[in-house]
């Protein structure tokens, strides 16, 4: 019987363009000097203890000519993020249902703080796992099992959707049946079938 339903955070609920893609056109960064320095500063700051996100990023935009003060960055960045109405409604709904809604999410201290003013986040959603606060970075096994232990879940109990192929393939590993997302309509038919068994 499934109690709970595990999402990832950004993709699935909170929407936007590619950071990188933005980058490219407003300040010509092309992808192949951006990406990578996205991948090994989210891969420091998504961690406790990371200290400042902004202090990692501040010699790559001097470098680029970007000439944005700590919180004009944030806000290019986490404003053009969009809340998923269709899957705040439809997580609103599992809860009512009993179903807990659970998210699990690869992010950054001030990304988090940031969700935090959103109503949905507290109002839909029973827990938040972020990364900096747990220390544990998907697809580390003890991301999914920390998530099992605090809730009294066992895996077979748990639906879980991820946009990224290496996170389902870990929580498949742990016996958790996981799903590629692709839409908000083809999530509900998947939970939707799971729950009439």
């Amino acid at each position: 019987m499934i109690k709970a339903t595990i999402f990832d955070l950004n993709g699935i609920f909170i929407k936007s363009r590619k950071l990188g893609d933005r980058f490219e056109k407003d300040f010509n960064v092309p992808p192949s000097v951006f990406l990578p320095k996205l991948f090994e500063i989210m891969g420091k700051i998504r961690k406790p203890n990371a200290g400042s996100a902004f202090s990692y990023w501040e010699p790559c935009l001097k470098k680029w000519n970007i000439n944005f003060t700590e919180k004009e960055f944030w806000d290019y960045w986490f404003k053009s993020e969009i809340p998923s109405e269709k899957m705040i409604a439809f997580a609103k709904k599992l809860k009512e249902k009993g179903i807990k809604v659970i998210i699990l999410s690869n992010n950054f201290k001030e990304r988090a703080l940031y969700y935090d003013h959103y109503p949905w986040i507290h109002n839909v959603v029973d827990k938040v796992y972020f990364s900096w606060q747990t220390g544990f970075i998907k697809p580390d096994l003890r991301a999914w099992k920390l998530v099992l232990s605090e809730n009294n879940l066992k895996s077979e109990e748990c639906l879980y959707f991820d946009d990224k192929e290496e996170n389902l393939k870990a929580a498949e590993s742990i016996g958790t049946k996981s799903f590629l997302f692709t839409t908000e309509e083809e999530l509900e038919k998947i939970v939707n079938k799971y729950l009439a068994l």
